[in-house]
């Protein structure tokens, strides 16, 4: 009997956090696509949940701006290279200003947990392990913008991050991005280390206009006259 890749397993969590989380980390992870609808009942089977969690974690993916609600039902978001260019501005300037400013206030302390979180990212990025790849990423930038005293910048970066995960797997499986990220962040922790505020905000701006331009590109291709968002054959 084929195994059910959606099917929730029972833990601690809650029904709801556990198709939430399955939810979420099956449209990041391309099982389901852009434009793609979301039938209630075929998530119920799939999920192995009642409707009514369904419908609050659809509302929930809605709100972080991974599921559109339209006259036909729910359907996965799509991101636009216009959209997805806003998003990386407003990265710039908070991950950048976080930046400066960790090169200032961060204590040794921080600095050697930002090294460690950088080395387990690459060590992910040598395995192809995409998923792990953003989530430590996003310790990184969790632990950047704490060590800056950000914590409402993080809020807000926290509120896009659905979406900036979406945008980063476009980007980290792009030919030749794991070496240009790890310098990148390698710039990016020097600059800290020698506690120049000037040069981490211009290598984190750098690192994130980088990844900007890979992703505008991937869109503008799917973009491109003709060519349309299909559901993969089963």
């Amino acid at each position: 009997m084929q195994e059910n890749p959606l099917r929730v397993q029972r833990n601690l969590k809650t029904l709801r956090e556990m198709a939430l989380e399955t939810m979420r980390g099956a449209i990041l992870g391309g099982h389901f696509l852009p434009g793609e609808r979301l039938v209630e009942r075929q998530l119920c089977e799939q999920l192995d949940v009642s409707r009514s969690i369904v419908r609050e974690v659809l509302r929930h993916l809605e709100a972080e701006g991974l599921v559109d609600t339209q006259g036909q039902g729910p359907v996965v978001a799509t991101v636009d290279a216009d959209q997805a260019m806003q998003i990386y501005q407003v990265r710039a300037l908070l991950e950048g200003h976080a930046a400066r400013t960790c090169a200032v206030m961060a204590s040794d302390a921080e600095l050697k947990t930002l090294h460690a979180l950088n080395k387990q990212t690459q060590e992910a990025f040598a395995k192809g392990d995409f998923d792990l790849v953003r989530q430590r990423t996003a310790a990184f930038y969790e632990t950047l913008f704490k060590a800056s005293g950000m914590t409402v910048a993080w809020d807000v970066v926290q509120s896009l991050n659905a979406r900036i995960n979406r945008l980063r797997a476009l980007t980290i499986s792009a030919p030749g991005r794991a070496a240009e990220a790890e310098q990148e962040m390698a710039d990016i922790l020097a600059a800290l280390e020698r506690r120049d505020p000037d040069a981490a905000e211009q290598a984190s701006r750098r690192h994130v206009m980088r990844a900007a331009e890979i992703a505008t590109v991937r869109l503008s291709v799917d973009e491109a006259p003709g060519k349309a968002t299909r559901r993969k054959s089963s």
